[in-house]
């Protein structure tokens, strides 16, 4: 393999890795995203998108120069003169030709996975925390319903205790007049 199919093999693994490691639960959604918005990472997302569009224009280049080869080996001449060396070379170059297509297809591939993983990693973790905090003003609202609640039925109680004090009162007092009037 030359050096910069090298280079791109080590891309697909690289990034291979990277998927295994957004994917597998390593840290929960509000880490990564406290690990993508931090300062280094934050610096590098300003100019992430350019740096993306480069490594995908590469990457689509050398998949363009793979589909070439594969094109001009495929074509295999039938000869009856054709030495076994000549045709084992050509079998081999059609062979490194279609490998170095499913290196460079992969690694645009799982390319755009890791930026689609990394963007429904940070939508979770605001969307976990848009939801404890809806949570909590839930609960809060609640607590404070229930404690309005009780108060009401606090005045109520109170309410209904004078209303059965003042029905006493006044009944003493017919009791007390009928007794008045008795003794006069």
């Amino acid at each position: 393999m030359s050096l910069v199919w090298t280079l791109i093999a080590g891309l697909l693994y690289a990034e291979i890795a990277l998927v295994l490691l957004l994917v597998l639960p390593v840290l929960t959604p509000y880490r990564w995203n406290r690990f993508f918005k931090s300062k280094f990472l934050s610096m590098l997302g300003q100019q992430a998108h350019i740096y993306f569009l480069l490594i995908m224009g590469i990457l689509v280049i050398f998949l363009l120069e793979a589909i070439r080869e594969m094109r001009k080996y495929s074509g295999l001449q039938q000869s009856n003169e054709v030495h076994l060396n000549v045709e084992m070379q050509h079998s081999m170059k059609l062979f490194r030709a279609q490998r170095n297509f499913y290196i460079s297809g992969f690694a645009i591939f799982l390319a755009l996975v890791i930026r689609r993983l990394v963007n429904l990693i940070c939508t979770q973790a605001n969307l976990m925390a848009q939801s404890e905090a809806s949570f909590k003003q839930a609960q809060s609202a609640t607590a404070a319903a229930r404690s309005l609640l009780e108060n009401k039925n606090t005045e109520k109680a109170k309410e209904a205790g004078e209303d059965t004090t003042l029905i006493e009162l006044s009944r003493l007092r017919r009791r007390v007049q009928g007794l008045t009037a008795r003794v006069s």
